[in-house]
């Protein structure tokens, strides 16, 4: 069992929580994830399964899609709906076209700083887990790209909410925008709920959903070589022998792409750079050929 699993992750299980019932799923100790989703959220988490694991660094896993639900009035200890109320405030001044005038500062390259909640690393240990002691240290700012912010649906009163779509690149926290929304309209906020609809090519729609799980994890396992977004060469039985031994093939020009992926017999045999001629492989992988009906 190698490939790749889009899991519709439900609500109140971490991702550690989906990764172990798709190992036992499976009956295999190789998976892991391709980036967490919070235990609260709900939506797309990309599962590598088997020699896939050593695939995680060239999953194309950007941009991500969201849909988040912000509520003004209330901030939180951890910028969502799970933590202690640290602010409150009246926010039925807050307008649909308040907060619209202000979605545009947020698009783009802009600095965000990863909340306490966080897998970030600070002198050997994750914010969260210092989180969870009681304290909290300087974050340094890190930036971030938000392709696409629109509201879709905007609910006044003394709690105003709001609907937000996001597209964005990797390291953004949803949660932590939601908080900067509530500063720029002047009210404390935090995220309410959040879906996570899509991670580069993986979506929703078509992720497996977890109680299908047992029953259909090993149809819907995407092959390592379709799970690649890079050239593919394929490769002749000789220099498959190479390639196994770990030894570099001869290639006259240099591929179109700093790293391609060889197959042999259309199964993913490894993956290789160029350099003066030849393919160097630095990952190699144990595969059998397709077979042909």
């Amino acid at each position: 069992m190698d490939g790749i699993l889009s899991i519709n992750k439900p609500a109140g299980m971490t991702s550690h929580d989906v990764v172990a019932r798709v190992r036992r799923a499976l009956k295999t100790k190789r998976a892991g994830h391709a980036g967490t989703l919070d235990p609260d959220a709900v939506g797309v988490l990309v599962i590598a399964v088997g020699q896939a694991t050593r695939l995680l660094p060239h999953l194309s896993t950007e941009p991500k899609e969201y849909i988040a639900r912000i509520a003004f009035g209330v901030a939180t200890t951890t910028e969502d709906a799970s933590g202690e109320t640290i602010a409150e405030a009246d926010a039925s001044t807050l307008t649909d076209q308040n907060l619209r005038a202000v979605l545009p500062r947020f698009i783009g390259d802009i600095s965000q700083i990863p909340p306490m909640v966080s897998a970030v690393h600070h002198q050997g240990k994750r914010l969260y887990e210092l989180a969870r002691q009681g304290v909290t240290v300087e974050r340094e700012p890190r930036t971030i790209t938000i392709h696409e912010l629109r509201c879709s649906d905007f609910m006044p009163g003394p709690r105003a909410e709001a609907t937000l779509h996001i597209v964005c690149g990797g390291g953004t926290y949803i949660r932590t925008l939601c908080a900067d929304l509530g500063a720029a309209v002047g009210l404390p906020a935090h995220m309410q709920s959040l879906i996570r609809e899509a991670v580069g090519p993986y979506r929703r729609d078509d992720s497996l959903p977890l109680e299908r799980l047992a029953e259909d994890a090993a149809d819907a396992l995407l092959p390592m070589e379709r799970a690649l977004d890079l050239p593919a060469i394929a490769v002749s039985e000789d220099d498959d022998e190479r390639l196994l031994q770990g030894k570099a093939i001869d290639c006259l020009l240099p591929p179109p792409g700093e790293t391609v992926a060889l197959l042999h017999r259309e199964r993913l045999r490894a993956l290789a750079r160029y350099k003066d001629g030849s393919l160097l492989p630095f990952k190699v992988f144990e595969t059998q050929p397709i077979e042909k009906p």
